[in-house]
């Protein structure tokens, strides 16, 4: 049975232009025309003083970690997890979130290789029941040698849509040096400086041969049409591997200089909302703001808050000297095209009307 709906009278936020008193018209869940003269039998939602724009898409939320283990090594139900964190994103105004779910045996938790593949095939099983678009965004820890045939599985099973790679090797992209690594792991995992020390040998051990195992994983995900994308960049050279393994997102690039030459390479730039908020960076990169200002900015993306993505969007052209329809398109239109999304991200005839 089809379906036709007339939005009426709302403020628009178009890609260009913000559209006062525009009437939006969808059939079947797809924007058939805009101002239509006619709505035959459609049922008519009134949006007077409402603001209307495209449902937010999520690039990178690590949120789901904390609904499946809220606690150190205390873990819900994955089908109880996927459903919260679904609801939480519908009621954010999110329509299409990537679940970031991290593949580092090393950092134990949910981000032990095992337990990541369970909860990134439990967000596929979950999909039919979901009211939002729930994908994977795979991010493999290039120093753990143990993850790359299982992210192959997954990807070649449908299950993942974007992957990034990440290197928390000490020294470099968020930490800048080995007592800040170390600190992190002692306080989220509890690890004594033996075990700790045991964790850095090994992970400089597999650093050395990173590069190859990137290689196959960038092949595989071409192959399956699943997005690439690098995490925390600091260097020209960082943007440069990035772009000769068909990567096409930098996310959380630490510095202007790496994002500008991330964004003259042709690859989007993501930075975290929860940065826009705060007015700063949790690891002392550099400020998102500074980037949306400085021009450096594609894409925004909840990080470890979708709550942040909206209220960031739309606080940006009081804090900026971007429009409405720039400010969110951070949230919508560009993270679509960087995922590689044509149907999605703006209010025009033909595309998805979430």
């Amino acid at each position: 049975m089809r379906t036709r709906q007339l939005l009426k009278g709302a403020q628009v936020v178009f890609p260009t232009e913000v559209g006062y008193g525009a009437d939006i018209l969808i059939e079947d869940g797809i924007i058939s025309a805009i101002n239509p003269q006619s709505a035959g039998t459609a049922d008519i939602i009134r949006l007077e003083d409402s603001l209307l724009m495209p449902g937010m898409i999520d690039l990178h939320c690590d949120a789901l970690e904390k609904e499946v283990e809220p606690r150190p090594n205390v873990h819900f139900p994955l089908a109880f997890a996927c459903s919260q964190a679904d609801k939480k994103n519908a009621i954010a105004g999110i329509t299409t979130v990537f679940h970031a779910i991290s593949f580092a045996n090393h950092e134990l938790g949910v981000r032990n290789n095992a337990f990541a593949a369970e909860i990134t095939e439990a967000v596929s099983r979950w999909q039919t029941h979901a009211m939002v678009e729930n994908l994977v965004h795979a991010r493999y820890e290039v120093t753990d040698d143990s993850a790359p045939p299982i992210i192959n599985k997954l990807i070649t099973r449908g299950h993942v849509r974007l992957l990034s790679f990440m290197d928390h090797t000490p020294g470099q992209g968020q930490f800048k040096d080995a007592s800040s690594f170390r600190a992190y792991l002692a306080k989220a995992y509890k690890k004594s400086d033996a075990e700790l020390d045991e964790i850095m040998s090994r992970k400089l051990l597999c650093a050395e041969s990173a590069l190859d195992r990137m290689r196959g994983l960038a092949e595989i995900a071409k192959k399956h049409g699943v997005a690439i994308a690098s995490h925390d960049d600091d260097s020209a050279e960082k943007i440069e591997t990035l772009s000769s393994l068909g990567g096409v997102i930098s996310e959380f690039p630490v510095n202007i200089t790496t994002a500008k030459t991330a964004r003259a390479k042709g690859i989007a730039t993501l930075f975290g909302a929860p940065n826009i908020l705060r007015g700063k960076s949790q690891s002392g990169s550099v400020r998102a703001l500074e980037a949306v200002m400085e021009g450096a900015a594609d894409c925004l993306c909840g990080d470890y808050s979708p709550d942040a993505l909206l209220t960031a969007a739309l606080s940006l052209p009081e804090l900026s000297d971007i429009g409405l329809p720039e400010a969110v398109a951070l949230v919508t239109k560009n993270p679509a095209r960087a995922a590689g999304f044509d149907d999605r991200g703006e209010i025009a005839v033909g595309k998805r009307a979430d």
